[in-house]
């Protein structure tokens, strides 16, 4: 980790510039932080971490809940065919994220999708790759993708609740729905932060999904994301000084959210 770190940072005091017309190659010029300060100033820079603070915003609260939900309703006594349902869930998370992203194209695209038939079917119409409407495709694919990881971490965190907790909770009269809310979320407040964490770390480095549905959506730019912003510098530009600066905020941003989150969380699990 230290070394890949140590390299980004020094090149990104660095940049390459041209000499003469061109005929004379190119020279290294130190230019401290001169690459921090140009991609700052870039607009879109600034708006590629507008467009990943509003996903993380869509995304990130449907992930943590849905995900929750599903093992709260795994773990209920009324839960049928748990292992099947853990399995069914979980397995969309076995398929890389690129192949996930391409085969949601052919679901979202139309003539070809039966979602789009159906919804054709009664009456009702939706352009998923709309500027509207992309920022909920793209959460979409990352959800179906893994949801059922988070899935396996509540679970497995809802078997370490005590029994007898549970049991004491329902010879006071506690139904299914209280039994959840007051006894076992708050018992597992370690595993949703932790979940929490790691999903809005992951969220911020948003790179497959836009990248492939661009080709169809217009309104996804080259660089709609941070990271799309860097691989353009890096290997479209060629302005490796500039990605380098560009990934250090990134990564410093990614620590103050994971310092944040961290933070909140510990109230959270001392209140």
């Amino acid at each position: 980790m230290v070394v890949p770190i140590g390299y980004a940072l020094w090149m990104s005091l660095f940049r390459e510039q041209s000499s003469g017309l061109g005929f004379g190659g190119t020279r290294t010029l130190f230019v401290g932080l001169g690459n921090y300060t140009r991609a700052l100033a870039d607009p879109s820079f600034q708006q590629s971490f507008w467009h990943v603070a509003v996903y993380t915003a869509v995304y990130l609260p449907l992930m943590i809940g849905g995900a929750l939900a599903v093992a709260l309703l795994i773990d209920s006594a009324a839960a049928k065919a748990r292992r099947f349902f853990q399995l069914a869930i979980f397995l969309p998370h076995a398929v890389p994220g690129m192949i996930a992203a391409i085969v949601w194209i052919f679901l979202y695209t139309p003539g070809l999708s039966p979602v789009i038939d159906v919804l054709g079917g009664v009456g009702g119409s939706w352009d998923f790759f709309g500027p509207d409407h992309v920022l909920f495709s793209m959460a979409n694919v990352a959800l179906w993708q893994w949801i059922g990881y988070n899935m396996v971490i509540f679970y497995a965190a809802l078997q370490a609740v005590p029994r007898e907790t549970l049991e004491a909770g329902i010879v006071d009269g506690a139904g299914g729905f209280r039994t959840a809310v007051s006894i076992k979320i708050p018992m597992i407040r370690s595993s949703v932060v932790l979940t929490t964490l790691f999903t809005a770390v992951g969220a911020i480095q948003l790179f497959t999904e836009p990248q492939i549905l661009r080709d169809k959506a217009h309104s996804i730019s080259a660089d709609w994301s941070p990271t799309m912003y860097i691989y353009q510098a890096a290997f479209t530009i060629h302005d490796y000084g500039l990605a380098a600066a560009s990934s250090l905020m990134l990564a410093l941003f990614g620590g103050l959210l994971s310092f944040v989150i961290t933070k909140l969380g510990n109230r959270w699990k001392e209140a």
